[in-house]
């Protein structure tokens, strides 16, 4: 049978992928990867940021977001709009987050596909976990709202670790509490912090191009990019991953 370049090209993007059947267990950042939430995010501190007058008074654009803000937790957020007053940014990441949630609770999607794949999961008997640096009451809200309350079996945070991502710690804690091994396990991530944290604690990670720049994405050596769960690479590689697993 000839194998056309197409699916030479998916076969080689998704040997990574592959190499974990029998898949056990996947997890999952929130932000961004459950859902469409960073335009939110953005419109939350360009403005609070605009009214107290950082940036001399001009609006931060979104590549100032995107290169700074998005994926981080908030301590770091902090140190980077106000390194000499680590309170004081503290303070505006916390009122931010209470005007997020105002918003998300107005206008949160899931990111399209996401319910066909937690379908595939569920039918497989997988183990699965979120993984972020949102605080507990934001990712609590995201996931509640997106019906996935009951999907997922442990909700770990960035705060409740040691280190944050881009530290693999996170990840590493959800492996833990899953009981999961990390050969046999694969990450949804959108931000590069968080394809970071996925590469350095030795999982294949799958990148979302949901808000971030591809070409910034790739620098933190994700598996694959997938424009969305519908994704027809992202099929053809499970696909790949079941035949794998029943040969197995």
């Amino acid at each position: 049978m000839t194998v056309s370049s197409t699916e030479e090209q998916v076969l080689a993007e998704s040997s990574a992928i592959i190499g974990q059947a029998p898949l056990q267990a996947v997890l999952f950042d929130v932000d961004g990867t459950l859902c469409d939430s960073d335009p939110l995010h953005y419109y939350a501190f360009r403005e609070m940021l605009l009214e107290i007058g950082f940036n001399g008074g001009k609006p931060i654009d979104e590549d100032f977001f995107i290169r700074n803000i998005g994926g981080r937790h908030n301590d770091d957020i902090a140190a980077v709009l106000f390194p000499d007053d680590i309170p004081r940014g503290l303070k505006l990441t916390e009122d931010k987050e209470a005007m997020f949630r105002k918003l998300a609770s107005e206008q949160l999607a899931a990111i399209d596909g996401l319910y066909k794949l937690k379908q595939w999961i569920e039918d497989r008997g997988l183990k699965r976990a979120a993984v972020t640096n949102a605080p507990r009451e934001n990712a609590e809200l995201m996931i509640s709202m997106l019906g996935l309350s009951d999907f997922f079996q442990a909700v770990i945070l960035g705060s409740e670790c040691k280190h944050a991502k881009p530290h693999p710690e996170p990840y590493l804690k959800a492996l833990e509490v899953l009981d999961a091994s990390k050969e046999h396990t694969i990450i949804f991530e959108d931000s590069v912090s968080g394809i970071k944290a996925g590469v350095a604690a030795g999982m294949p990670v799958i990148g979302l191009t949901t808000r971030n720049p591809e070409d910034l994405l790739m620098q933190a050596k994700p598996a694959m990019l997938i424009k969305n769960y519908a994704d027809p690479k992202l099929w053809a590689a499970l696909e790949e991953l079941d035949k794998k697993s029943a040969r197995d």
